[in-house]
C-alpha cells in the first residue's frame, strides 16, 4: 500500500502528515503536486509552499531464524 510523507518547512511543521490508501498516486500538474485515489483527489500542495513529500512504504521484518 503506497504510503506518503508531507513535510512542511519548520514553521508549519504542524501541518506534516501521513497520507495511505491502496490506489493512491502522486502526480505533478501546473505548479502542484497532487496525490489522489480512485474517488477522486485526496490532497493538493503548492510547490511553493516548500513542502516535501517522501513515499514511506511500511515494509515487512525479515523472518526470524531460530
Amino acid at each position: 500500500m503506497p504510503r506518503y510523507a508531507v513535510i512542511h518547512p519548520r514553521d508549519q511543521r504542524a501541518d506534516d502528515i501521513y497520507i495511505e490508501g491502496d490506489d493512491l498516486e502522486l502526480w505533478f500538474t501546473d505548479g502542484w503536486a497532487v496525490l489522489s485515489d480512485t474517488n477522486g483527489v485526496c490532497l493538493a500542495i503548492p510547490s511553493g509552499q516548500g513542502a516535501h513529500i517522501q513515499r514511506v512504504d511500511d515494509q515487512e521484518p525479515a523472518p526470524h531464524k531460530e
